[in-house]
């Protein structure tokens, strides 16, 4: 994994002209392709730094490649409003990597503090590599410079939540948590997470020797970042990288020592990590035979041993039922857009009512898993109710038997204001201040504990 905030290492004048270019131009492909392809964007990263045939990019090259990138989803409603002083007419249709040229060069320009020639010569350069964005060369030349000596003070009047939310995403937020809250939550999304981390013992130490601090909850989130793979512990499978609120479904769980549990739609695999690492018989269950490779993969390098099934975890049965089952279902995963500033972009609001009957399978198929008086925990990663407590209190009015094991203050580190009135776990991108205030923040987590019957 790499770091936005890593500097370029130095280099010869030449080499980093060229390396600036490079990552200006992987950016703006890579945003090519979740803006019109509706594309990840880390995939798009991945596959065009590793494909780059400059040969010049430093690691901190393609670190700056993800920083423009993910600053110019980040602030995409400010960076439309600012160009739109500028530009007297909406560009063609044909016109869409241009675009997204003057996108990124805003964005360094008005986010980024880059010198206004670098980033202006630099946009024009990639208007001319391509025929369709070469005839508005002039144009990115006159915007850009426009948007160098007035574009800040258009910045300093705009409103950074509301033009930066998708309209759909902002009315939803305001209807559920009102627009207060909405408001903190949109702002929390314009920073980058911190990194969290979960580790097999010791918190205080690792800690200690990373440079981090202990959260409440338990996780350790470090202040600084780097390569992941080059920090001290990761080779030695000392910990691996979790949000703090992904973390705390597992947790919900209590002793788990000796215990069968299943872990269904289990990778990338960190729950499956935790429950294994506290002793554990855990079963991890994904569909996915690639996803499966990255839980296996990550397992071997922390030492730890689980059963591993490809299946629909809608539709497998086990041989016996489970002490404990643990739902992390599919969903539109809107608390993650800190991590993932593409997401806006990705989902659809009418992938709600799909994603809504999936969980609902799995939620009924799961109950069928749990042994007479055992655990059941659904989470999801996302702010939408329909996905969360809706969900849950639905699955209560056909799910004879089973009853809420509410969350208590106080337990695994959750706070009372992270506990709704059903107890159940809701945590929002806008929680957990700290300082400095680049520290602050988690995931949008909702989690329910339930008791089978019997």
């Amino acid at each position: 994994m790499r770091s936005p905030a890593e500097r370029p290492r130095s280099s010869p004048p030449a080499i980093k002209a060229a390396a600036g270019l490079a990552s200006r131009r992987i950016a703006v492909d890579a945003l090519v392709e979740v803006l019109a392809k509706r594309k990840p964007l880390d995939g798009a990263l991945d596959r065009l730094g590793s494909g780059d045939k400059t040969a010049v990019l430093h690691q901190s090259d393609l670190a700056m490649s993800r920083l423009l990138a993910a600053v110019t989803l980040r602030r995409m409603g400010q960076l439309e409003d600012v160009l739109s002083h500028f530009i007297a007419k909406p560009l063609p249709d044909h016109a869409a990597r241009a675009k997204i040229i003057l996108l990124t060069g805003a964005a360094q320009l008005l986010f980024l503090g880059t010198a206004a020639h670098a980033a202006i010569d630099i946009a024009v350069t990639l208007c001319r590599e391509q025929p369709e964005s070469e005839r508005l060369a002039g144009l990115t030349n006159a915007v850009l410079r426009k948007v160098a000596t007035e574009g800040a003070a258009l910045v300093a009047d705009s409103d950074p939540a509301r033009l930066n939310s998708q309209d759909w995403m902002w009315e939803r937020w305001t209807a559920a948590y009102g627009e207060a809250t909405a408001r903190a939550t949109a702002l929390a999304h314009l920073n980058e997470a911190a990194l969290d981390l979960t580790v097999k013992s010791d918190q205080r130490a690792w800690a200690a020797r990373l440079g981090g601090i202990v959260l409440p909850t338990g996780s350790v989130r470090l202040k600084s970042k780097g390569r992941i793979d080059a920090l001290d512990g990761f080779a030695e499978g000392a910990w691996w990288v979790q949000d703090a609120a992904a973390a705390l479904p597992a947790r919900l769980l209590g002793d788990v020592s000796g215990k069968r549990i299943a872990d269904l739609c289990a990778a990338p695999g960190g729950k499956t990590a935790q429950l294994a690492a506290a002793g554990a018989f855990v079963t991890a269950v994904d569909d996915s035979a690639a996803r499966l490779g990255t839980l296996k993969g990550n397992l071997g390098r922390l030492g730890l041993t689980t059963e591993i099934v490809q299946a629909d975890a809608a539709k497998w049965t086990p041989p016996q039922p489970f002490d404990a089952v643990l739902l992390d279902a599919p969903c539109l995963a809107t608390g993650t857009i800190r991590r993932h500033p593409d997401l806006p972009f990705l989902k659809r609001p009418e992938d709600l009512k799909a994603l809504a009957g999936i969980q609902a399978k799995l939620l009924d198929h799961a109950a069928r898993m749990v042994r007479p008086g055992g655990l059941l925990v659904y989470c999801t990663c996302s702010l939408e109710p329909e996905e969360g407590p809706e969900q849950v209190l639905r699955f209560l009015a056909r799910a004879a038997g089973y009853t809420p094991a509410p969350v208590r203050p106080g337990e695994a580190g959750i706070p009372a204001d992270w506990i709704t009135a059903d107890g159940f776990l809701r945590t929002l991108p806008c929680q957990l201040p700290m300082e400095p205030p680049e520290l602050s923040g988690i995931d949008g987590f909702f989690a329910a504990r339930l008791r089978a019957p019997g």
